[in-house]
């Protein structure tokens, strides 16, 4: 007689091959006994076929039990099967729920799995962990100075960056008087967008990682300054707007953090929202971003320059006075123009075809991440 239902659910294929054994019968010596064709016995034995009422009490009256163990069984089988589905389906949806998958399986990130076990072991891999579990790890790369936590696709984005940076080497060592030689080095490509292209040059001689990682969907990450040791800083750039103007001041605002040492003692200071229309504001941050933000506005203009422009010319701007001050300066006019409209001088339509492309330039020259390259890493 089969076990208690209590017990693991088997096939009741299994219970009908003991019976047999128990008796020395044979799957043909069964299939008399039913009346039914022996390929029935088979399939009910290899799970192929499910019991019904009628070949309960069939087996009931063979094995001389009842009817209603074996539907029991049947039941009990079917609903561990429904069981284990609800577990993988619960599974992957805590998965889903710790990274963007399908984004990074996209990207080439992920490997394409239906399997979870394969799925939940990828993920560990990507994020450095023995368990999904051990939530630590996560929250030590999960702090910003801006926002509070990351997302997942943040968090993502941020672990990918690192990778990548770990496989990335430089020319020079790092050291504030290297980085002061690069910064001289950075004033003079200011003017022409076509000089971006030594802005990896430059960097890696002076011993900061410089690359280009795609953003990933409503994360909304400009940039991102870490350390891989105390002497090994990173900067990674996500040019989610391919503009002159983001390009720079994003740049500018990451190499800040590097001079100032933000970030040695494991803040990852990621950036998000710096340029644009959904800019963050300047009076909401904390002061280490606005440190940030004051270095690399001066950096790119000289802002009692750009003060007194303004007072010469308001509300009267043009293309023409702006790319004349632009002249004089040493810079492109798209970077004047993306300031005048941070300082709300001019709307965000005013100008916007000097606010040119740059994203190819850079990309040509810096590991990238992103729109159609993966890197191995």
């Amino acid at each position: 007689m089969p076990p208690p239902m209590s017990l693991e659910a088997f096939p009741p294929g299994e219970y009908i091959r003991r019976e047999l054994a128990k008796r020395g019968w044979s799957q043909l010596d069964l299939a008399d006994i039913l009346g039914r064709p022996t390929q029935v016995v088979n399939e009910l034995i290899s799970a192929k076929r499910s019991i019904t009422p009628e070949t309960a009490r069939g087996l009931g009256d063979a094995f001389g039990n009842s009817a209603q163990v074996w539907l029991n069984l049947e039941a009990a089988y079917q609903l561990s099967r429904v069981t284990m589905r609800d577990d993988a389906v619960a599974r992957r949806a805590r998965l889903y729920g710790i990274a963007p998958v399908k984004e990074m399986q996209r990207r080439g990130w992920l490997e394409t799995t239906m399997n979870v076990d394969v799925l939940e072991g990828q993920l560990c891999r990507f994020f450095g962990v023995e368990s999904l579990d051990e939530t630590v790890h996560f929250d030590h790369a999960a702090r910003k100075p801006t926002n509070g936590d990351l997302t997942p696709a943040q968090r993502a984005w941020l672990y990918r960056a690192r990778h990548l940076a770990r496989a990335l080497s430089v020319t020079g060592r790092f050291s504030i008087a290297s980085l002061n030689v690069a910064l001289a080095q950075l004033a003079k490509l200011k003017r022409e967008p076509e000089e971006i292209r030594h802005i990896p040059r430059v960097l890696a001689e002076a011993g900061i990682r410089f690359l280009i990682l795609e953003p990933l969907p409503h994360t909304k990450i400009d940039g991102v300054c870490f350390w891989l040791d105390d002497n090994s800083p990173v900067v990674v750039l996500s040019v989610r707007y391919d503009r002159i103007d983001w390009f720079w001041h994003t740049l500018m605002h990451e190499l800040a953090h590097v001079k100032n040492g933000d970030g040695k003692q494991g803040a990852t200071m990621l950036d998000t929202e710096l340029v644009g229309v959904d800019a963050q504001p300047f009076e909401g941050k904390p002061e280490v971003e606005r440190q940030a933000d004051r270095f690399a506005v001066n950096f790119l203009v000289d802002q009692a320059k750009l003060d007194n422009f303004v007072a010469r010319v308001h509300p009267l701007y043009s293309k023409l006075k702006i790319g004349a001050f632009a002249n004089k300066i040493g810079v492109h006019p798209g970077i004047v123009v993306g300031q005048l409209q941070h300082r709300k001088r001019i709307t965000y339509a005013h100008s916007r075809d000097l606010l040119v492309k740059v994203r190819t330039i850079v990309i040509a020259a810096a590991l990238t991440d992103g729109w159609g390259s993966t890197v191995s890493s």
